[in-house]
């Protein structure tokens, strides 16, 4: 990489590429190997791999510090929670992404940690909660509620705390927000989704400018084997080459449609943070409102996960796992880069159905 001030479109473009001499390739390779030669520091493909390191080289840079490359985006979530002690307080959202609340329950009922659940939006709420805990994990905008929460102010009272924070920036991507200047010691993603793009890859990552805290996170992904592949870490990196174009589309037509949506007799309530590709609605007619809208649309994809160049969407409640706080007739829209045209034709046709 140029010892440039390059902005983040040029660096997901620049980033992770072999040194520029004759007859290089263009592009870090796929390295496939389970052991090297004896002699270097690293000996076995469970530690470290190029292809991860042209990833995570990438990601750091975006997010401010040190990245590490996982299996999924549930590997990066588990490492991120194994920071706290056994029997600590970990504070967290009534919503978030529900693996991650479904881990945290099971975590609770083995007595590995206890869960404060929080109203991440009430500032308040989260401080008084931090008291005694050892990790506050955080998430703004909310899946799928998209409510907006004051990472600055949680940071930096978790940090005077002695609390480690730690952000899923899965939904915004460092080109949406940077958790780790923001104050947070750890960010997660789930690569899967918008970094990735394609909906072809099981990825996740997490970031920390926090030496210590990388070695832990290094640490349990090699002793535990949450290793990812260098074939889809290779994929990821070719499609976070393109996030910033992504990005832009998705966001600019989850834009016009939030606002088409907002005036639509059809639709009770949008919520929207007015950034972001992620809107959710409720229509008028409750569950079988929601569950008709999945069925009629034909552009749209009644389908799981988000962040792809596809336009997905589903009534979250059908999952076991979301909170009962999450209404019956919510439907997450992941919007994708379709002529936004088109997709509201399609939306507003099985709204009117």
């Amino acid at each position: 990489m140029p010892d440039l001030p390059l902005s983040p479109a040029t660096r997901l473009v620049a980033g992770g590429r072999p040194a520029h001499q004759p007859g290089a390739s263009l592009n870090a390779p796929v390295e496939l190997t389970s052991t090297y030669v004896a002699g270097a520091p690293v000996n076995y493909a469970r530690v470290d791999n190029p292809t991860w390191r042209a990833f995570e080289d990438v990601l750091g840079e975006l997010e401010g510090g040190s990245a590490l490359a996982y299996a999924s985006g549930m590997a990066a979530i588990s490492a991120a929670l194994a920071l706290a002690p056994v029997g600590a307080v970990v504070v967290a959202p009534h919503h978030a992404y529900n693996g991650t609340g479904a881990l945290l329950a099971e975590l609770a009922e083995q007595g590995v940690v206890q869960v404060r659940r929080v109203d991440i939006a009430d500032t308040d709420e989260v401080l008084a909660a931090l008291d005694g805990a050892a990790l506050l994990w955080t998430e703004s905008p909310t899946n799928p509620m998209l409510e907006i929460a004051d990472l600055p102010t949680l940071f930096a009272a978790a940090r005077e705390r002695g609390v480690v924070s730690v952000c899923d920036n899965t939904f915004s991507t460092p080109l949406l927000q940077r958790p780790l200047e923001l104050g947070a010691d750890v960010v997660v993603h789930s690569v899967t989704k918008f970094l990735s793009g394609h909906s072809d890859v099981l990825l996740g990552a997490a970031v920390t400018a926090d030496d210590g805290l990388r070695e832990r996170l290094h640490t349990h992904r090699t002793l535990r084997g949450a290793i990812p592949g260098p074939m889809e870490t290779w994929l990821a990196l070719r499609g976070l080459r393109t996030l910033h174009l992504r990005l832009e589309r998705s966001c600019a037509n989850a834009a016009v449609l939030a606002e088409r949506l907002r005036e639509h007799p059809a639709v009770e309530r949008v919520r929207y943070p007015g950034t972001g590709a992620i809107v959710a609605i409720e229509p008028v007619g409750g569950r079988a409102a929601a569950e008709r809208v999945e069925q009629v649309v034909r552009v749209w994809t009644p389908a799981t996960s988000l962040g792809g160049v596809e336009s997905l969407l589903e009534r979250r409640r059908r999952h076991p796992a979301e909170p009962p706080t999450v209404p019956e007739q919510l439907v997450r829209l992941s919007v994708g880069v379709e002529d936004v045209e088109d997709l509201w034709r399609d939306l507003d046709r099985a709204l009117s159905d």
